[in-house]
């Protein structure tokens, strides 16, 4: 099997671990509320985290042979409102429906995650094409992070339609997303990309992802009025996240 046939397997494997994350939607359904009020608070919680501690330095490091400190540390910061204006936009867009804000909530998490997963699929990609044991360790770290993206979108999907067809559908095309940044990539993008680039993507992604947890996610959450099950998920994000790093 060659290099690049592996690498596209890999990328493939790393977006498909979202779907992991659907499981969770098959749990009893008499403990709804809990399931949305830990579900929503540990996947903010993963995410913020993600992006304080994966793609801002991930960006840093990228950029920092190409800039001096601070505009270097400029650069970061309006890529990162970037992202939160893009976001916002995102949210804007988004039909309100009084009565359903969960299936918004969804909708605005799988739009974000694939945003976020296309870059990671090209990054993914371009790692295992040039060194396949590190390829192997970057899908299962992002194979880790993406099964708390995964539950984002399920399971507020799931609770808004009552239908586990369309919560499983739209978890898969958020992880699918990764193999397409892999195809563009490695058909058009290949001999374009570079660390200023994907540098500035990372950080618009984290203004992204970071919106998304606190307008989205984390209200939803405290929206159920049961605040301890929240900040307790809350905690179990930062120890998963903690338990990524030390074994990854």
């Amino acid at each position: 099997m060659n290099s690049t046939l592996i690498s596209f397997l890999l990328t493939t494997l790393a977006g498909l671990s979202t779907l992991i994350g659907s499981i969770v939607i098959f749990l009893n359904k008499k403990n709804k509320d809990k399931i949305i009020i830990s579900s929503l608070a540990f996947a903010s919680s993963v995410m913020i985290l993600i992006s304080l501690t994966d793609l801002i330095p991930e960006s840093y490091n990228m950029l920092k042979n190409i800039f001096k400190l601070f505009p270097l540390i400029l650069i970061i910061l309006i890529s990162i409102n970037i992202g939160i204006i893009l976001s916002f936009y995102i949210k804007k867009y988004i039909p309100e429906n009084k009565n359903n804000n969960l299936y918004k909530v969804g909708l605005i998490s799988m739009l974000a995650i694939i945003m976020h997963n296309i870059p990671e699929g090209m990054a993914t990609f371009m790692a295992s094409n040039t060194n396949i044991s590190l390829g192997i360790s970057l899908t299962i770290a992002i194979a880790l992070h993406n099964i708390p993206e995964g539950i984002s979108i399920a399971v507020p999907i799931y609770y808004s339609t009552n239908s586990k067809i369309k919560a499983i559908l739209y978890t898969f095309i958020s992880g699918l997303s990764e193999l397409f940044g892999a195809i563009i990539t490695y058909i058009f993008l290949k001999p374009f990309i570079n660390d200023f680039i994907m540098g500035i993507l990372f950080s618009i992604i984290a203004g992204i992802m970071i919106h998304i947890a606190i307008s989205e996610l984390l209200p939803t959450s405290l929206s159920y009025k049961n605040t301890r099950l929240t900040k307790l998920f809350l905690l179990l994000g930062l120890i998963f996240i903690i338990i990524s790093r030390i074994f990854l």
